[in-house]
């Protein structure tokens, strides 16, 4: 499941962007997001809140 959007990150940026770019970045959320899940399991709580991060 794709969350990045090579288009979106254009946007925002205001420069092109390269095509090893948006996979790069999706894999860093993906690992953020692992991380918040696991903080959250281990404080038992099954919502990720920011603090998660």
């Amino acid at each position: 499941m794709a969350i990045i959007v090579k288009s979106q990150i254009k946007e925002i940026a205001k420069m092109n962007v390269s095509a090893d770019f948006p996979p790069a970045l999706e894999e860093k959320v993906m690992q953020l997001i692992e991380k918040a899940a696991e903080r959250a399991q281990l404080n038992n709580r099954r919502t990720m809140m920011a603090k998660d991060l």
